[in-house]
């Protein structure tokens, strides 16, 4: 095994430490020409055009997936592929954000006049207020940083941390002025365990009918044991005479009387069940019900109607099969 002849972790924190700064620096740069960008944007009719070559390029291309699923319609389109057709895809209601560092980037200049010609709004971020893309642009944000973290001073590094901080500052202002929720964004992202966290309800994954276990306050205790082994859930729901739910048994309630040597086949389920319990509706969030019952400390909600009737039951495992938790 090779000897390690370098100081890996004091050079890793070095880069740390200028991106640090890179992303303080940016505080001066939330200003008028931010608030320009973002009012720009919010106002727009079409959809935000986010351009960028090379490195700039693959955190615009990030930037337009982050606006495009917290509410702004976006996309990013390739300048060099702009000059060649692309540029078909932008129309005058649109907005175009160009990336670029050094604000003279060719391929992006090149496209400049036909954005102009659109009257389309173009907000420029860059490095260098004095640059011809600022100059040109309708509104320039800033996203200037005194050093790069490589040595060399070529890669970009600090620059692009920076601008693509500078892209989340916009796309989270955006989403707070539309007043974007958990819903909307469930909406744009349907797929995996992030859709499923935000859409699922708790009427898409509770057992219901006869698979719900149910039955009377009058009932032994005893009783109440068979019905929680047949339904499985660890507990059963404990209903009054009006099919109102009274109250609850579980698992925990069980080991309570073992440890009181209470006889099951005598003693009536309504004077050990759990009286105050905690219960849910069938269009709660399944999220939702996961905190609640994490919050609780309990392994398992009865879902009720209006009229306190027991609709349905589920519990942690059912969460996990449905890939909220």
């Amino acid at each position: 095994m090779k000897q390690i002849t370098h100081d890996f972790t004091t050079l890793g924190n070095e880069v740390l430490n200028i991106e640090r700064q890179a992303i303080d620096g940016l505080y001066q740069y939330i200003d008028e020409q931010f608030n320009r960008a973002c009012q720009a944007m919010f106002d727009c009719n079409g959809r935000v055009i986010v351009i960028g070559m090379g490195k700039s390029g693959h955190i615009g291309g990030k930037i337009a997936a982050t606006l495009a699923s917290t509410g702004t319609p976006a996309f990013f389109v390739h300048p060099g592929e702009a000059s060649h057709g692309d540029l078909g895809m932008v129309t005058a209601n649109d907005v175009v954000i160009g990336i670029s560092n050094s604000g003279e980037t060719a391929e992006i200049l090149n496209i400049l006049p036909v954005i102009k010609r659109l009257g389309i709004t173009l907000i420029a971020m860059t490095g260098n207020a004095e640059s011809t893309l600022a100059k040109l642009a309708d509104i320039h944000v800033s996203i200037r940083v005194e050093q790069e973290a490589c040595p060399l001073g070529l890669a970009p590094t600090a620059s692009t941390t920076a601008t693509l901080v500078m892209g989340d500052a916009l796309a989270v202002a955006l989403l707070k002025a539309r007043g974007f929720t958990a819903d909307d964004f469930a909406l744009s992202h349907p797929g995996g365990s992030l859709g499923k966290r935000l859409l699922l309800r708790l009427e898409d994954i509770m057992h219901t009918g006869d698979r719900v276990p149910s039955l009377s306050e009058n009932a032994l205790i005893s009783e109440a044991l068979l019905e929680v082994s047949r339904k499985g859930l660890g507990m059963t729901a404990i209903i009054d005479d009006n099919g109102r739910l009274a109250g609850i048994f579980t698992d925990g309630d069980l080991r309570r009387i073992l440890d009181n040597r209470i006889d099951v086949h005598t003693t009536r389920i309504n004077e050990v069940m759990t009286r105050s319990c905690v219960t849910a509706s069938a269009d709660m969030l399944a999220a939702q019900a996961l905190k609640l019952m994490q919050d609780r400390k309990i392994n398992g909600l009865i879902i009720v109607d209006l009229e306190g009737r027991p609709v349905g039951a589920m519990n942690m495992h059912d969460l996990l099969q449905a890939g909220v938790v």
